[in-house]
């Protein structure tokens, strides 16, 4: 029996070892064992209720701070589709579907007059991503806007979680796991449309002139340690354009690897790892992965 007619029945789209390259930045990786993509959170949740416990479950954003491994994902990957990509203003409150990017809730901010969520411009993925890693870019981060998200248990339960119930920390949430996050209210204050704008066009020109935007790279590789820059460190070690194999350290930013073209993933990650090593040497500093590493080798 095909293991695709073992799984639950759907309204969404159901694909078998299906590729997940063009779906992350770095395109490179493995494919999935089943996408799913539901068509609406109804459909997500039956989907999970129904679903053998024992097969995993991963949700997929825009693939912006992601190393897919080349040996691909087991389980299921979750991509959420435009059912999910909804934005509401409501007062000074943002509702925002997981799927929404994080640009397109920092121009509705702004668009509603809604300041402390132009740091979102700045942010590559999805609100869900977002919110899962407590993502933050130019002095703010998701926790300090963050009302409560509404997320769609393993088991397929809705629950509402709130700030505190999230454990945020730097980087990271204590979101249970096989947890798919599916929307989520942020809270500003008031503020100019033109002064959010200007701020939001600050943000946008300086990641422009400063990261390597227009490559295939994974966003920031490396969290910044307590006082410190990632980047500084990696480039006091002597690593600013070290390669392995096509995978690259960004000449531009030294945060950022990159595929310059046909990279396997092992080489992506075995240069992030040789970074981290040479770091260790030179400054005594372990750096830690911001970017998530998932999936098989083989």
């Amino acid at each position: 029996m095909n293991a695709v007619a073992t799984l639950p029945n759907t309204r969404g789209k159901l694909t078998e070892g299906a590729p997940l390259a063009p779906l992350v930045w770095f395109e490179s990786g493995g494919p999935a064992q089943w996408l799913f993509e539901p068509k609406d959170s109804d459909d997500l949740q039956q989907f999970l209720r129904d679903l053998d416990p024992a097969i995993p479950v991963w949700p997929l954003g825009l693939g912006s701070n992601l190393i897919i491994r080349d040996g691909g994902i087991r389980g299921v990957v979750v991509r959420l589709g435009k059912a999910f990509a909804g934005i509401e203003a409501d007062g000074l409150t943002l509702k925002c579907g997981a799927g929404a990017p994080g640009i397109s809730a920092a121009s509705m901010a702004r668009d509603h007059g809604i300041a402390g969520m132009e740091f979102l411009r700045g942010i590559p993925g999805t609100i869900g991503g977002a919110v899962r890693m407590n993502a933050g870019a130019y002095g703010r981060e998701v926790c300090d806007i963050l009302e409560t998200a509404d997320v769609i248990l393993r088991n397929g339960d809705l629950v509402t979680l709130t700030l505190a119930d999230l454990g945020y920390t730097y980087r990271h949430s204590e979101l249970p796991e096989g947890a798919i996050v599916v929307s989520a209210r942020f809270r500003g204050e008031n503020g100019d449309p033109v002064i959010i704008g200007a701020e939001m066009k600050r943000i946008g020109d300086e990641r422009e002139a400063s990261q390597p935007l227009r490559t295939k790279t994974g966003g920031s590789t490396y969290k910044n340690p307590d006082g410190n820059k990632a980047w500084k460190l990696v480039d006091e070690a002597g690593c600013r354009g070290l390669q392995i194999g096509q995978a690259q350290v960004s000449e531009k930013h030294c945060n950022f690897l990159i595929n310059l073209g046909g990279s396997t993933s092992a080489d992506i990650e075995a240069l992030g790892e040789e970074v981290r090593k040479r770091v260790k040497a030179h400054s005594g500093v372990e750096l830690q992965w911001e970017i998530q590493r998932v999936g098989s080798k083989t």
